[in-house]
């Protein structure tokens, strides 16, 4: 149950804009705007990760990420658990290891 109120300001348009989207998913307002907020709040979070290397640490680094992935019992297990900000009472996939490479641009 919530429990806590988060109060906002917001032009008509915008509101308009929120309550066209939530309904195209069956939601009210509240839902849909709380969902989106903490979709964005978790992204932000993530995303906070900045370092800069070396040019001969970079290409270490790079070899590293590059590399096979090794099996890793404890970070399985890890992955296994829900996030702090999910129901404990939903069930976490395990994910799969993948040989496709990806790099970012």
């Amino acid at each position: 149950m919530r429990d806590t109120a988060i109060n906002l300001r917001a032009r008509a348009a915008q509101r308009d804009l929120i309550d066209r989207a939530s309904k195209m998913l069956g939601k009210n307002r509240s839902d849909f705007m709380l969902e989106a907020s903490c979709e964005k709040a978790q992204s932000v979070m993530l995303d906070q990760v900045y370092f800069t290397l070396e040019s001969g640490d970079f290409k270490r680094f790079s070899q590293l990420l590059d590399a096979p992935v090794k099996p890793n019992p404890a970070l399985e297990k890890l992955l296994t658990m829900p996030a702090p900000w999910e129901k404990a009472d939903k069930p976490i996939k395990a994910l799969k290891h993948s040989t496709t490479k990806t790099r970012r641009a």
